[in-house]
């Protein structure tokens, strides 16, 4: 039972990825160039992208859990907690800063990759880098607190 159950799991991760990699194509937002548009108001079409976001993030965070005793493959609703500190205002700015930049996020740029588009490649090499770099200094910070 364990494993059919996992196996069901895996293919709903699978099939949930494929859809979001399709909507990020269709949608445009693995062109940077589109992304840049939208961040400097010159095309307002990522606009219902970011809504629908929000919308799905506000029905499957914060409503489902509220209705349901269990997710719908029948695991229990984790908790997601946040608390707003120095920390996350920092890395908050540092990848809205980046993003601005680029016009590169990290699922959209995984999704052009798929999609043949290798000058991402630049981009996803400088997301690990800095995931990598901070998580050398928060080893470090952790190490000076204990």
């Amino acid at each position: 039972m364990n494993r059919k159950a996992s196996f069901i799991d895996h293919v709903a991760t699978l099939a949930s990825g494929i859809l979001f990699g399709f909507g990020l194509a269709w949608s445009t937002m693995i062109r940077p160039e589109s992304v840049l548009a939208f961040l400097t108001f010159q095309d307002f079409g990522l606009l219902l992208v970011l809504g629908s976001a929000v919308g799905l993030n506000l029905l499957v965070f914060q409503i489902f859990p509220r209705i349901r005793k269990q997710a719908l493959l029948g695991g229990a609703f984790q908790q997601r907690p946040f608390t707003l500190d120095r920390q996350s205002l920092t890395g908050g700015v540092l990848f809205g800063l980046g993003w601005g930049i680029c016009g590169i996020c990290p699922g959209p740029a995984l999704a052009g990759l798929g999609a043949g588009n290798a000058d991402l490649l630049i981009a996803l090499a400088s997301i690990f880098a800095g995931a990598g770099a901070h998580g050398l200094w928060a080893d470090r910070q952790n190490k000076k607190a204990a």
